[in-house]
Order: structure tokens, then C-alpha cells, then sequence
């Protein structure tokens, strides 16, 4: 029995590698959202920069609350089981008239995960669309293997190492996805997908979860993921625990220590590639 999505999204999953949109909820409740976040963005916390790019779940109870949402969680399990981990949380925030952009990659380059079997909730707390640069997927994608990338490390990049693949994109064949606030859109690990600037004067932003079934493991060494549905009887990686409160001190620190070690699996190989470029 499915718990939210229809088998014909179900299938367009399995086929074409994405789904959207699907209403997770109220545009007045992602607005409400959205402000929390801009409060924090006007404070003056020295983690701005890190609780919004690594884990911010851990940081923020509302957050997590978020990533544990059963409007959240029931499609995932539709498409996954019922044993599921939320592996990492980071908001992708474009501002008016800004030049960053994600280029064209699959998400699975340099995570370290044992299987493709990864699926990206991406929730709207602004309108996304063309014009202030929504996600564009090209469908089927999904279907290949992994294909080589390179590290480009360009300012304006959102993506961590810069990485695009190192193939001809046929960028005919993508498709936005345009997003009302409260919608979100799930998209597999292997897709290959990216997202243009910013022309408009509004902003976008969008909360990126990262949801795995328990069975999938950490290959690069120790990882950390919370437990949001289900049980857990592989134990590969550490749960991590539940805020109450925002910026708790305790859960500042345990993000410090998952955030570094986190690094070293994102950016594994990074020198070694640099130098083989200068070669």
C-alpha cells in the first residue's frame, strides 16, 4: 500500500528518475519557515555559513522536525521501505539577480555510499521557477552509471568542489522544476541536473534532504545519519540525536565534529586530482 505518492508518480520515478510537484505543505506554513530561516541569516551567529551548508537539521529543532515530516518521509518510503536515514540537510539559496548556479553533475560523485539507492527531497520555501533559477533534470539519466567528473572549484558554484560531469550534456532535454512554496520535489542520486542563475529579483531557496534506506553503508569511512523512520538493524552509521532547541551548544559542537569529518569524505581524492590536472 502506498502512502503518498500514486503508482503512476511511483513508475515516472523509476523511469524518468524525479517527481514533482508534490505539496507537503501549506504555502503559509513555508513562509513561516522561510522567516525563521532569515532571522537567522540577520543574526549575528558566526555559524551562518556552515549551519546552513552541512547537516543544518541538527542545529535547528524546526529543521529537524522537517526532515522527520510524515508529508516528507511518506513518499520516500513509497519509494524506498520503511527503514529510512536522513543522511544530510542543506539549503541551496539564490539571491536576486545572483550569479550562482549548480552546474550539471549527479549527486552520487563523491558521497562514498554503498548504493545508488538515494533519493533528494527538495523542498520550496520560495516560489523556484525559470526565472530565478529553478533545478533542470535530464530524464533517464538516472539509468546510467556513474560518469566522470571534474572539479572546476568555480566562486560562483553552489556545489561543493565545483564539480561538473565531463561529458556533453543535451541540455534540449531537460526539464524545470517549478516549484510553489510548500511543494518539493524528489530526485535520484544518479540524475544528472544542476540549475542556472538567478535573473530575477526575487530570492529562491530550497531545503535539500538527503534520505537513504538503512541498508545503504558509508564506503569512505565513519558517518553519522538520524534515523527518521523505521528501525536501523544494519548499524553502519551513527544516529545522531534530536534537538529540542536551536543552536543548543551541545549540538553546535557535535556539528563541528560531523561537519569535519564529513569533509574528508566530500573532498577525498581532491589534492590527487588537482595535481593529476596540473600534469
Amino acid at each position: 500500500m502506498l502512502k503518498s505518492l500514486t503508482q503512476e508518480q511511483v513508475e515516472h520515478f523509476r523511469k524518468f528518475g524525479y517527481v514533482a510537484p508534490i505539496r507537503v505543505m501549506s504555502e503559509k506554513t513555508a513562509l513561516e519557515l522561510r522567516k525563521r530561516l532569515e532571522d537567522f541569516e540577520h543574526s549575528s551567529s558566526p555559524l551562518k555559513k556552515k549551519a546552513l551548508n552541512v547537516k543544518s537539521h541538527l542545529l535547528f529543532a524546526w529543521l529537524n522536525d522537517l526532515v522527520r515530516n510524515d508529508k516528507v518521509v511518506d513518499p520516500i518510503e513509497d519509494l524506498y521501505g520503511e527503514n529510512l536515514l536522513a543522511w544530510a540537510s542543506s539549503f541551496f539559496i539564490k539571491n536576486g539577480h545572483d550569479p550562482a548556479y549548480v552546474s550539471w553533475h549527479q549527486d552520487s560523485t563523491y558521497w562514498g555510499l554503498s548504493k545508488p539507492d538515494v533519493v533528494t527531497a527538495w523542498v520550496a520555501l520560495s516560489a523556484s521557477n525559470r526565472a530565478n533559477g529553478a533545478m533542470q533534470v535530464v530524464p533517464g539519466t538516472h539509468l546510467l552509471d556513474q560518469i566522470p567528473h571534474r572539479d572546476t572549484y568555480n566562486e560562483h558554484n553552489l556545489l561543493t568542489r565545483g564539480q561538473e560531469v565531463a561529458v556533453e550534456v543535451d541540455e534540449s532535454q531537460a526539464v524545470s522544476i517549478e516549484l510553489e512554496p510548500g511543494e518539493m520535489s524528489l530526485h535520484h542520486v544518479r540524475i544528472v541536473h544542476g540549475s542556472p542563475p538567478n535573473t530575477s529579483p526575487e530570492r529562491r531557496i530550497g531545503y535539500a534532504i538527503r534520505y537513504i534506506p538503512t541498508y545503504v553503508r558509508q564506503l569512505e569511512g565513519d558517518d553519522s545519519a538520524t534515523l527518521v523512520r523505521g528501525i536501523d538493524t544494519f548499524n553502519t552509521f551513527e544516529h545522531e540525536p534530536r534537538p529540542t532547541e536551536d543552536l543548543d551548544p551541545e549540538f553546535v559542537a557535535l556539528h563541528q565534529r560531523i561537519g569535519e569529518r564529513n569533509l574528508n569524505i566530500l573532498y577525498k581524492g581532491a589534492a590527487e586530482n588537482a595535481a593529476a590536472a596540473r600534469r
